[in-house]
């Protein structure tokens, strides 16, 4: 498989301080792959980087072979990349479905104003956008709160409303920044499952998390970084098991936990 997602050489500084330092790494169509380090390691830096939120200094950002380094954010997100944040980010007063359904308008093929005339082309985009979301919150296991305020959830179930918004704007690549934040051990369990059938929706995933039992029972390929620079890579398995990775991330506790 080809890669979808490829950084070559990116680096990129702030006030003289190198955030990120020749970083390369790609994502294959289908993955999961995880990106580890520490706080301050530069991860964020580089989500902003693919995101076009920076720009970086040296190197190039690929995108199914197309250079898309600096590009804006909205163009990058036309093309099929999206991304979550640490923080929850829900529509307070609208319902689950509701909230899901507004994803689904990132990929509409009309115009709002088209809406207002109630064109026929319209209403029905406006039902297939319908049966999408139904069939998302089916697949995420949030049809039973389909109606409830989306705020009014547990902390774990918001996330995956969230995720589901996020899966309908049909991405070709997720890229999520610390969706394990704030759950509870139950709450990540779950949280491993919707990434894995998300994936199963033919959506390739990139994922920054602190929860090292996230990252390695999901990840088919792992990055890890410090100081901006990569020190070293692999399946889950050969990260683990990397004495600098043990010593400087997981601390030796944290390994054999993981590996349990």
């Amino acid at each position: 498989m080809s890669a979808l997602l490829e950084l070559q050489g990116v680096g990129i500084s702030f006030g003289g301080l190198r955030a990120v330092d020749d970083l390369s790494f790609s994502v294959t169509e289908g993955q999961i792959v995880g990106l580890i380090g520490p706080n301050g390691a530069g991860k964020t830096t580089v989500f902003n980087m693919i995101t076009g939120v920076y720009r970086p200094k040296t190197g190039r950002v690929l995108w199914q072979g197309r250079e898309i380094t600096g590009a804006k954010p909205a163009r990058i997100a036309r093309l099929g990349l999206r991304r979550t944040f640490q923080t929850i980010r829900l529509f307070a007063e609208m319902s689950v479905f509701e909230n899901v359904q507004a994803g689904c308008h990132l990929a509409a093929r009309q115009h709002w104003w088209e809406g207002l005339l109630g064109l026929p082309g319209q209403r029905r985009e406006e039902a297939e956008l319908a049966a999408r979301t139904h069939e998302i919150l089916r697949r995420l296991d949030l049809d039973g709160v389909a109606d409830a305020p989306a705020t009014s959830l547990p902390y774990g179930v918001q996330r995956r409303v969230e995720l589901a918004r996020t899966l309908a704007g049909q991405p070709k690549l997720i890229i999520l920044d610390e969706p394990a934040a704030g759950l509870n051990d139950a709450e990540s369990a779950a949280l491993n499952e919707t990434i894995f059938m998300i994936r199963e929706t033919g959506v390739t995933i990139l994922l920054v998390e602190h929860d090292m039992n996230v990252v390695m029972r999901v990840s088919d390929h792992v990055v890890v970084i410090n100081f901006g620079r990569k020190i070293a890579e692999g399946d889950a398995a050969t990260v683990r098991a990397d004495p600098a990775v043990i010593e400087a991330y997981l601390g030796r506790e944290d390994a054999e936990e993981v590996a349990a």
